[in-house]
């Protein structure tokens, strides 16, 4: 890897590497779940019948699909003691070869990163943010300094794979997105796989969410609609349409051992997905019909995330999984006089921040060939309370810095004082990439600075005599 420089002051970068692969590209706008589990890239239709755009390097197509193997199974390659990324001695890669392509001639900047929160920074209720797409293209090398700037997304939210996800902002910031540069609430779920065997699975649209648990690899997945069908009078409010009838699995819950429930994503249905939770949790074992006298019997409670708000297209925030929380565990305490204990993933878990970091550093290896990790990670969110104060506690433990921008775009509301102080608020997520690179061009121009000065105190002039018999007077600095 070449480290640039210039005669004038800039940022540091690595150049490509000098051999890459095309990848199978996937429009946006007709692109599956199950085209990106057999390897591709998520690319707007404007951009399919044209080069690869400034955001990729054809370089990870070969590792593609190994990449999002490592990131579904939680096994992202170990680091030696500098933090670069320890490589197997031989890898096989199942994407298909493809034929070569001309190089990216972009160089990626290797000192420093980006990573987004989603909702109320790139985008809100479903629409882009408009500074958004701007940003993105800042990224992806349409800046002054000719470079590309590495980045994953960070998302509390939920409800549906990774790569459904990455179709939707493909679609969303007219970019092209690699599952494995994105990590959802409930991505380090499939964590959990070898401890359960049958969980019931919460929240999302229809059966998307038993679908995502499914293909993490847990082996029996329950839901809601699964329970109300054994037994209509469990919801007594709650009837079920046709369609969610013939989606169901029948079977006798008075037999079947609930042994973990999961909150996925953002419930749909409060009243019955409360009623359902808290019978479980009140029962001996996970054993529907049952309920025990000391109320510690039931299985454990995970959720996603923990924000109590999010911000959609409403013009005031929603209510999200952390109020869902709250009022399970406080039914709970009101029904049993005791205190119902929760487990919850996302930001601002110190957890989350780490698999984040682990991501990243696979991601600039994969894709960007920087074998070392960032010596920054401008963190870029909308919530004080989860990416903010994530990514402040994070920075404490953290061997880099991670640097918290708050934009004004989302939940933060301008002109209030937030419960956790970021390093900057600026308006929008465009301003925080100009923040970003124009704080790393300064931090550079000041160490540049800095080691001229130093040299030119360290070197004293050296008296040298003239060619023709010049004397001692004759003095020429050394530089």
């Amino acid at each position: 890897m070449a480290s640039i420089t210039d005669k004038r002051p800039s940022l540091s970068f690595v150049v490509p590497h000098s051999e890459h692969s095309k990848s199978r590209r996937l429009s946006s706008m007709t692109a599956t779940k199950n085209d990106l589990k057999e390897g591709g890239v998520v690319v707007p239709p404007r951009l399919m019948a044209v080069g690869r755009s400034k955001s990729y390097n054809a370089g990870f197509a070969a590792s593609l699909e190994q990449a999002r193997t490592e990131l579904m199974g939680m096994n992202l390659e170990a680091t030696d003691g500098e933090g670069a990324i320890i490589t197997p001695p031989q890898t096989t890669s199942q994407s298909p070869k493809t034929p070569q392509t001309p190089l990216d001639d972009l160089p990626s900047a290797d000192t420093f990163a980006f990573a987004f929160d989603i909702d109320g920074v790139l985008v809100r209720g479903g629409t882009p943010i408009p500074e958004a797409i701007e940003a993105m293209r800042v990224l992806n090398g349409e800046n002054e300094y000719g470079i590309k700037i590495p980045y994953i997304f960070l998302t509390n939210g939920g409800g549906k794979t990774e790569a459904e996800r990455c179709i939707d902002l493909s679609r969303q910031l007219d970019i092209e997105v690699s599952p494995a540069q994105f990590i959802c609430g409930h991505t380090p779920m499939r964590e959990m796989v070898d401890r359960y065997n049958t969980v019931l699975v919460i929240g999302g649209e229809g059966e998307k969410c038993r679908e995502v648990a499914e293909g993490y690899g847990f082996k029996d997945v329950v839901t809601p609609g699964d329970i109300i069908t054994d037994n209509q009078h469990t919801t007594p409010f709650r009837t079920l349409t046709d369609q969610e009838r013939q989606r169901s699995r029948k079977r006798n819950f008075r037999k079947t051992k609930i042994e973990a429930i999961f909150v996925f994503a953002d419930s749909r249905d409060w009243a019955g997905d409360c009623q359902i939770i808290l019978d479980v949790a009140m029962s001996i074992n996970g054993y529907l019909g049952t309920l025990s006298e000391t109320f510690d019997e039931g299985p454990p409670i995970y959720f996603s995330h923990n924000d109590i708000v999010w911000s959609a297209a409403h013009k005031n925030v929603r209510l999200g999984m952390g109020a869902l929380r709250k009022i399970i565990e406080t039914l709970f305490q009101e029904l049993t006089g005791k205190e119902l204990e929760t487990i919850a993933f996302g930001k601002p878990q110190i957890g989350t921040f780490e698999f984040a970091t682990r991501l990243l550093q696979q991601w600039r290896k994969d894709e960007h060939h920087i074998n070392a990790p960032p010596d920054t990670v401008y963190f870029v969110g909308d919530t004080p309370e989860s990416d903010i104060r994530g990514t402040n506690q994070f920075n404490e433990k953290s061997k880099n810095d991670w640097y918290s921008i708050l934009v004004e775009t989302g939940v933060y509301q301008p002109g209030t004082e937030p419960a956790h102080k970021p390093r900057i608020t600026v308006p929008t997520v465009l301003d925080a990439v100009k923040h970003g690179i124009h704080r790393e061009l300064s931090n550079k121009l000041k160490k540049a600075t800095e080691i001229v000065e130093s040299t030119k105190e360290a070197v004293p002039s050296a008296i040298v005599e003239g060619a023709n018999g010049g004397t001692p007077d004759t003095q020429t600095p050394v530089v």
